[in-house]
């Protein structure tokens, strides 16, 4: 995502240099709550525990999910959403971010402050309760926090077992205090240490790299990313992230959208056309459940609705977006028989109402269930209905006032349901029992003799010259090898039916044998490793651009499952005499460069495309298992996955160009 615009920046941006603890520029009701509140509503008493932290060292993966990148921004992420639970209760204006040089992370925030006082149960401070004891916290007596999302209590505790050091500084009461740990192990009990007209936590730590051992080095963006959604989820909420490692490069971003998810809605469509410039909002509260929905409809072919549970990301959906999903198919079709704008026979299933819409479903609920250890899918069985009633008495009040938004809307419905009828059709041509039973087909694809799926590869070639390359140089066991002639259709810019009509990817569709669209089916596939084999220029990043694109679109599970890959061929082949070497990187050549002997100049060959190749070459460097770098493709972040393949193949010019003038600087080998 790109940074906030100028003018955004500047109306959150003048208090830049205050405090987060300052409660300055709170509304006097603001004031009052959270002065009042601090020590009545939130105490040590509120604290309750419910076991040790003793397997956390041993077993990280447990609670951060992996020690890899992931996991280490998973530190972060447990420390913010405590702070997030807070303005969820109303008590936090302010959360602020930094990456301290050495990778030290501070996050502070003028929410109520830890709770100081003693633990009747362990006799030591409750804020040391909430850093060393597992599920020791405020999330569990139904008072301190009516909805949460960090719902299990371990953020704190599992962040101070996984750093070198952990400090935290309070400020509660009047008063300041603070207490520092090593690796879990507390230095000194919490300690007072002066006086203070502010209010909140400050905590300060320092991933451990004998658990990290991958990496402890954060990445800004994947930062920039959550914490813009963050804002985004909590209207009002100001967060700010800054990045002090590189002293010549500090980087400073501030979040705060008064308009919340409606500004999440117009954010995500800035590279999409609008079929209506309003966006339309609607909330609702019943039995302590709130909903909030915002949504607009664009000329894409695609949908993109983003579900949410107290600020928590259900990538599986739930009850909330089911009732929201069984809503709209029902008051688009009542709404457009009511008003005569489709024939008698004709009705609209969940993908045509769906299509070039864009939705963001958040939900708060005090005590959310979901289905799976990974919070994915929410399985509240309450919410369906009132989730379904609260939009659906919403949307229809809102068509009823905006008749000629409800007609443009209806009239995208009606295009997407004659084209699911052609695309329908189209379909049934891609159905085969083999892929081999067509003639024209068989004569494209090099199929392998091995008929085991998880084994199985096959890679999608450009042109017949690689593709010949490819052919021969081949393990025929297990490699297959389709060759694409002519450039893919852009899919972002083609419904399903137009998308069925073009012969490379009839070609794809029949060769995966997963069928596509609502016959997808990913157990079918012939192929685990999917491999995308393009030359190193120009047209061939198109190429593979183009062909994700499409996975993106039509085929995600493949995605998903991590059944997507990108060959590396090299750019260069060094020769001195009987000595081959071959560099992948500009910085790899001149590596290699440096080990040649001076007695006579090696012979430098860059590589135009992998037809230059010979069969031995292509088989050594690129596609023999014991040599080869494969990328798999994975989806981090489905929601900046889509706003860059939306920016980068869709049909509006400006955020493209803005993004190849923010980039052009770091381009590597670009072919003039």
């Amino acid at each position: 995502m790109s940074e906030l615009d100028e003018e955004k920046v500047e109306n959150v941006v003048s208090e830049e240099e205050t405090d987060t603890f300052d409660s300055a520029g709170e509304t006097e009701e603001d004031a009052k709550k959270n002065a009042g509140s601090s020590s009545e509503a939130y105490g040590a008493d509120n604290i309750q525990l419910l076991e040790g932290l003793e397997a956390v060292r041993k077993r990280p993966g447990m609670y951060i999910g992996s020690t890899g990148p992931r996991g280490l921004h998973h530190l972060v992420w447990e420390i913010v959403d405590n702070a997030i639970d807070e303005a969820l209760a109303g008590f936090c204006t302010h959360i602020e971010v930094e990456v301290l040089p050495d990778n030290v992370i501070r996050v502070t925030d003028n929410g109520r402050g830890i709770p100081v006082g003693i633990h009747k149960k362990t006799g030591e401070s409750a804020a040391e309760a909430v850093f060393t004891i597992l599920h020791a916290g405020g999330k569990f007596d139904g008072s301190s926090y009516k909805v949460s999302g960090g719902l299990h209590g371990v953020g704190a505790s599992v962040v101070n077992a996984l750093s070198t050091y952990l400090h935290v500084e309070i400020h509660k009461d009047g008063k300041k205090y603070e207490q520092e740990y090593q690796r879990g192990k507390r230095l000194y009990p919490l300690r007072e240490i002066g006086v203070t007209q502010n209010h909140g936590t400050r905590i300060t730590f320092k991933a451990d790299s004998e658990i990290f051992k991958e990496t402890t080095t954060y990445d800004f963006e994947t930062l920039r990313v959550r914490l813009q959604q963050c804002a985004f989820l909590n209207k009002g909420l100001r967060i700010t992230l800054t990045d002090t490692r590189n002293p010549e490069d500090q980087k400073h971003v501030v979040f705060h959208y008064d308009g919340g998810i409606k500004e999440y809605v117009e954010y995500l469509n800035k590279s999409k056309t609008p079929i209506h410039p309003q966006i339309i909002y609607v909330f609702g509260k019943e039995d302590n459940i709130e909903v909030e929905i915002a949504l607009q409809y664009t000329e894409d072919y695609t949908s993109n609705i983003y579900s949410f549970i107290n600020n928590i990301y259900t990538p599986e959906g739930g009850t909330h977006e089911e009732g929201f999903r069984n809503a709209l198919t029902r008051v688009l079709n009542n709404y457009g028989k009511a008003n005569n704008l489709f024939r008698k026979d004709e009705s609209f299933t969940g993908d045509d109402v769906r299509e070039g819409l864009t939705a963001i479903i958040s939900c708060r609920h005090p005590d959310p269930q979901f289905e799976g250890q990974t919070k994915a899918k929410l399985g509240n069985t309450e919410v369906r209905k009132i989730a379904s009633q609260i939009f659906s008495d919403g949307l229809d009040t809102f068509l009823k006032e905006n008749p000629s938004v409800g007609k443009n809307i209806i009239e995208k419905a009606v295009l997407a349901s004659r084209a699911r009828v052609a695309a329908k059709k189209a379909r049934e041509a891609t159905r085969r029992k083999s892929p081999l039973e067509t003639l024209g087909f068989a004569s494209k694809l090099a199929d392998c003799r091995c008929k085991d799926p998880s084994v199985s590869e096959i890679y999608i070639v450009e042109g017949d010259s690689a593709g010949g390359s490819a052919k021969q140089g081949r393990d025929s066991e297990y490699q297959a090898i389709l060759p694409l002639r002519g450039k893919v259709l852009n899919v972002e810019k083609a419904r399903l039916d137009k998308a069925l009509g073009n012969k490379e990817i009839i070609s794809m569709i029949q060769a995966f044998g997963t069928g596509i669209g609502d016959d997808f089916n990913i157990a079918a596939a012939r192929y685990h490793k999917v491999v995308i084999m393009t030359d190193a220029d120009v047209d061939g990043a198109h190429i593979r651009t183009l062909l994700l694109t499409f996975f993106y679109r039509f085929m995600k599970p493949l995605i998903e499952h991590g059944y997507i890959y990108i060959a590396q061929p090299p750019l260069y082949k060094i020769t001195q005499n009987k000595r081959v070497e071959y560099a992948y990187t500009d910085e790899e050549l001149q590596k290699i460069l440096e080990t040649f002997t001076k007695s006579s100049k090696p012979t430098l060959q860059r590589y135009k495309g992998l037809g230059e190749m010979n069969p031995e070459q292509l088989w050594e460097t690129t596609m023999d298992p014991k040599a080869r770098t494969l990328l798999q493709v994975t989806l981090q972040d489905a929601i900046e996955a889509d706003t860059i393949f939306s920016m980068l193949m869709g049909d509006d010019v400006d955020p493209r160009r803005e993004f190849i003038e923010e980039n052009a600087v770091y381009v590597e080998n670009l072919d003039i």
